[in-house]
């Protein structure tokens, strides 16, 4: 029996899929779930298993976008597993050509219009300017006429022969979930008037909490005591008193929250994710540390979905894991404002008239001034910093022990 394979639906915003690598060869036999490739969404890097054992064709190469439901492989269940020695099973002949007519056909059905590759009159100046070729532009407007939206979201192509002079360049595609990324990037500087304000908070109350009460913190909760969790807490707390730092713009309206899902900025090996950790107002220490554990390790692995990530309300970036000691994060969309961590450097300081050296990180907003005020967000932040210098009253209400559960 042949069964097909189609797309599966990452998630319900996402239409489209980008096959980044096929794990097996047209004609191997397959197991049952095992991974047969991934596939890039503009949100994830997701792994595709096999539906049922069989012999695989596939349908699709690597590179092609397929849209949701779309066939990218067969698995013909009656094909049997041979040994390597006789491994020389090729695909049926009529299988070999079919995924170029698939994509022919795709093809042909956008050219084979009047207006397809040809820019409105003010797409063409906008192109002119930029000293961009009309071929490398893919019109969205009617019929693939090139719009001035197009010409807009366009970037000039590099002039790779000038730059390398017949020296060995590399070149390679960029995948679909870094190709949306930036151009989410791009849309944030051009649709939001986004502002950063900073501030900068003495670490040395954290520090002596987690230097005293970590070890059994750790043998209680088997997680570390980080300093996530502190600074979710006063994020929490400080969104509570700030509300507009906690909303959305949707057309005219303004959208407030009254739970908190916290977006935590991870590192994996397909880039920078961003893990959602649900109703952080409702989670004590340790259970913020093993929520982050737990999505860290999804990442790493690869097994983030789209679920993990979607729905935030706002988001912590720690660019101090890197070393970066200074920066400007940028908004999350549709988040209003996103809190930059950085690195932790000991420093002088003026206490009390002296001079001491403290643990001290430097910490960023950034907001979109069309719905945050200067006023909110420098508020904001400054709660933040005042929670943090002061944890014991702030954020554990003068009883470390039962905050940390131990």
């Amino acid at each position: 029996m042949i069964i097909e394979m189609p797309v599966p639906s990452p998630g319900e915003s996402i239409s489209e899929v980008e096959i980044a690598q096929w794990l097996v060869k047209d004609g191997d036999y397959v197991e049952k779930d095992q991974t047969i490739a991934e596939v890039d969404s503009d949100k994830a890097t997701l792994d595709l298993p096999a539906q049922e054992s069989g012999t695989i064709t596939l349908k699709a190469q690597e590179g092609d976008t397929v849209l949701v439901g779309n066939i990218v492989c067969l698995i013909d269940t009656s094909g049997k597993k041979v040994s390597k020695k006789n491994n020389d099973v090729k695909p049926p002949a009529d299988t070999q050509n079919e995924n170029p007519k698939v994509v022919e056909n795709k093809s042909e059905k956008k050219e084979n219009t009047s207006h397809s590759g040809v820019p409105s009159p003010a797409a063409r100046k906008i192109l002119d300017d930029k000293g961009v070729n009309y071929e490398n532009v893919k019109g969205t407007g009617k019929g693939g006429r090139i719009s001035k939206e197009d010409a807009l979201k366009t970037l000039p192509r590099v002039d790779i022969d000038s730059i390398s002079k017949d020296r060995k360049v590399d070149t390679s595609k960029m995948s679909l979930l870094r190709r949306k990324l930036s151009q989410r990037l791009v849309a944030v500087k051009n649709q939001t008037a986004m502002l950063t304000t900073f501030n900068e908070v003495n670490m040395t109350p954290i520090f002596e909490i987690r230097k005293k009460y970590k070890e059994a913190f750790k043998a209680k909760h088997e997680v570390g005591l980080g300093f996530m969790s502190f600074f979710t807490k006063a994020v929490v707390s400080a969104l509570k008193e700030f509300p507009d730092v906690h909303s959305m713009i949707d057309e005219d309206q303004q959208i407030k929250f009254d739970f908190y899902d916290i977006s935590i900025a991870v590192s994996g090996p397909k880039g920078l994710m961003v893990p959602v950790v649900r109703d952080a107002q409702d989670l004590t220490f340790s259970g913020i540390e093993k929520e982050i554990k737990r999505l860290a390790i999804r990442a790493r692995d690869g097994l983030i979905t789209v679920e993990d990530m979607s729905g935030g309300t706002f988001t912590i970036s720690n660019g101090g894991v890197f070393g970066s000691m200074l920066s400007t994060p940028i908004l999350n969309p549709p988040q209003s404002a996103i809190l930059g961590m950085h690195n932790i450097i000991e420093r002088p300081i003026a206490v009390n008239g002296k001079v001491e050296i403290h643990p001290m990180m430097f910490v960023a907003l950034s907001y979109d001034h069309r719905i945050i005020d200067g006023k909110e967000s420098v508020g904001f932040l400054l709660k933040v910093k005042e929670l943090l210098e002061n944890p014991v009253e702030g954020l554990m209400n003068n009883n470390i022990k039962k905050s940390l559960e131990i």
